[in-house]
């Protein structure tokens, strides 16, 4: 199979359109932090989030996870052209230049820390930093190419922005919030090794150690259900612990009913369109998850 080159002619590299530069920011990843964070402000606070840490915080985080995302884009452009998945990215394609890019990446980082510290708070900008350095450095340089088990450890700076939410709010990090960064972090392995199934053969290609590469399917399958049912358990804690009522605990049960009959299915390879469908409606799962924690916040409120 024909792979993009890892450098385009010069004539064939762009500056880039809109659409380029949105690309870059991986415009679904970021809603889903962004919407994850803004859990935590809604949780943090006793009434209404205040609007300055919503405003200011929401767009802050949101500037860091584009940041993030178009740093990803240009560390990985090179194994980006022989993935079908990603062959078709503004920097393989040429339709960009990774100087545009950096520049992109770094004004983005630039305006983030600079919201965040001068409009929200130094603590919430500290760890944001901490969060889009370990995603952008951390794992994508080094994790992701040096052990199947990078999707675990690097999932804490994808679990990072519930935390950061409630630092903005609170100017501290609450045990509830940490309950929030282990929902998502178990979360994490299940959703993207579902993934890494359905792309088995682009990472076994590129040499990145995915655990299906490097274990095997059956092994990768097993280990999704065991993720999947700690993450169940760890869904839990928000309803012992107080910090939601039953509203919350409904809709995580019928949700981690359905999650976990994914899985099981998944498991027993009933299907070859089972690694891509659970790997789907796991991001719905957990926005539906965290939009209940929402409802049940302000309903208890209410009452």
């Amino acid at each position: 199979m024909a792979t993009v080159p890892d450098n385009p002619p010069l004539a064939e590299v762009g500056h880039g359109r809109w659409r380029d530069y949105l690309e870059l920011t991986k415009p679904k990843v970021s809603l889903l932090i962004v919407f994850t964070a803004i859990v935590g402000m809604v949780l943090a606070s006793p009434g209404w989030v205040p609007l300055p840490a919503l405003i200011f915080g929401s767009l802050g985080i949101a500037l860091a996870s584009g940041s993030a995302a178009a740093f990803n884009h240009i560390l990985d452009r090179r194994i980006d052209g022989q993935m079908n998945r990603t062959r078709r990215r503004p920097l393989p394609t040429g339709h960009m230049s990774e100087r545009h890019a950096l520049v992109f990446a770094v004004l983005l980082g630039a305006a983030s820390m600079l919201i965040l510290a001068v409009r929200v708070n130094g603590l919430t900008a500290a760890l944001t930093f901490c969060s889009l350095i370990g995603y952008a450095m951390v794992y994508t340089l080094w994790l992701k190419r040096a052990t199947p088990q990078n999707i675990v450890i690097g999932g804490a700076a994808g679990a990072a922005p519930p935390i950061l939410g409630w630092a903005a709010v609170t100017h501290t990090i609450d045990p509830n919030a940490l309950v929030l960064f282990l929902i998502v972090f178990t979360w994490t392995p299940p959703h993207f090794w579902a993934l890494a199934i359905a792309r088995r053969d682009d990472y076994a290609k590129v040499g990145i150690p995915m655990l299906p590469v490097t274990h095997g399917i059956p092994y990768t399958r097993l280990q999704i259900v065991l993720y999947t049912i700690l993450l169940i358990l760890t869904t839990l804690l928000p309803y012992l612990t107080g910090m939601s009522g039953l509203i919350y605990l409904a809709a995580a049960l019928a949700l981690n009913a359905r999650f976990l009959y994914f899985v099981v299915a998944l498991n027993r390879g009933l299907r070859a369109d089972l690694p891509i469908r659970t790997f789907r409606f796991s991001i719905t799962y957990l926005m539906l998850l965290f939009a209940a924690l929402i409802v049940d916040h302000y309903f208890i409120l209410r009452g």
